[in-house]
């Protein structure tokens, strides 16, 4: 068999790992890949959240610190909007426990 013909996928095209993997929503390791977001959107992101803290500030209601580090922890894990809110949720429910 040729080298070509080893590397070829089905019905003889090529897929790159990387692109399979992807298909599925993992990456060798299993580390998900679709609830991660792309740099661009972690920059929006982080834009996003420095407004809404000027807007905080100026009603007088200013993140302390531990909120500002949790979005920055968002931001440095790229969680998607759905985890955030799914890890806040579980938060808030601890602390009533």
């Amino acid at each position: 068999m040729s080298s070509a013909r080893a590397r070829a996928g089905w019905k003889g095209r090529y897929v790159r790992s990387g692109d399979f993997w992807a298909f599925f929503g993992y990456i060798p390791f299993m580390v998900k890949v679709r609830d991660r977001l792309s740099p661009r959107e972690i920059a929006v992101a982080r834009q996003r959240r420095l407004e809404a803290m000027n807007l905080q500030a100026i009603e007088g209601n200013p993140l302390d610190e531990e909120d500002v580090a949790m979005f920055e922890m968002f931001e440095r894990e790229g969680w998607d909007d759905e985890r955030c809110i799914a890890y806040i949720l579980r938060q808030v429910r601890d602390a009533t426990k």
